[in-house]
């Protein structure tokens, strides 16, 4: 399922405060360091056309988030969305997001991390690109707070199980906890653009939801 033109942006509109690029933020990546505030900080994977970015920043503007879009043309376009709305608890940076969780993120800075629908790399030989690879997962396991989540959809039950498979590997991300579909209450209630184009073709989704443990509640649980 290929993705559709983008809209026009507006060339009046300054995206400065929402539009940033890798090399240019600072490090550590932190709330403080990017929004000038303390508050739990959130990122999301592939931002596409930034819906996930725009609904969940309205909805808890105590939070902050972060985008990693690695097509600047996708990039541009979500914070063109982001600074018509004015919301400014929430960015996006256009980027390599395993480079960004590897060099930029401190250990145990993120209340959740956002993995929807990634690329899945159908031929075998270009596997070794997908995302969700045991590198990655280690940096999200790491830079994750205790009791902070990982959520992972995709429509590919292959790259499902084998991510499933990468995740229980990990010492202290707990779960598959599996994510109930529920009724959209109007056009745009879908996490993504891409869920929403799915659903409405009758596609499968696969949810799921780490929650990153202690290590006392890892042994417990191994017990």
């Amino acid at each position: 399922m290929g993705r559709r033109a983008l809209r026009p942006i507006d060339p009046n509109l300054d995206l400065a405060a929402w539009l940033l690029e890798l090399e240019q933020i600072p490090r550590p990546a932190t709330a403080p360091s990017l929004f000038g505030r303390d508050a739990p900080l959130e990122v999301e994977v592939g931002s596409g056309k930034g819906l996930f970015l725009r609904t969940a920043a309205a909805a808890h503007p105590e939070r902050c988030f972060l985008g990693a879009e690695l097509v600047r043309k996708y990039a541009r376009f979500t914070a063109a969305g982001l600074a018509k709305r004015g919301l400014t608890n929430t960015k996006v940076v256009a980027g390599d997001a395993p480079r960004l969780f590897a060099e930029w993120l401190p250990d145990e800075s993120l209340a959740a991390v956002h993995v929807y629908f990634p690329d899945p790399w159908w031929k075998k030989r270009h596997r070794k690109r997908r995302l969700m690879r045991e590198s990655f997962v280690g940096d999200v396991e790491r830079v994750l707070e205790p009791g902070g989540l990982l959520h992972f959809w995709t429509d590919v039950a292959e790259y499902f199980d084998d991510t499933l498979a990468i995740l229980a590997a990990c010492g202290r991300l707990q779960g598959p906890f599996l994510v109930e579909e529920t009724p959209a209450e109007h056009d745009m209630d879908y996490r993504t653009h891409f869920e929403r184009r799915l659903r409405r073709h009758g596609g499968d989704v696969f949810r799921s939801e780490f929650r990153k443990v202690q290590p006392r509640e890892q042994e417990r649980a191994r017990s």
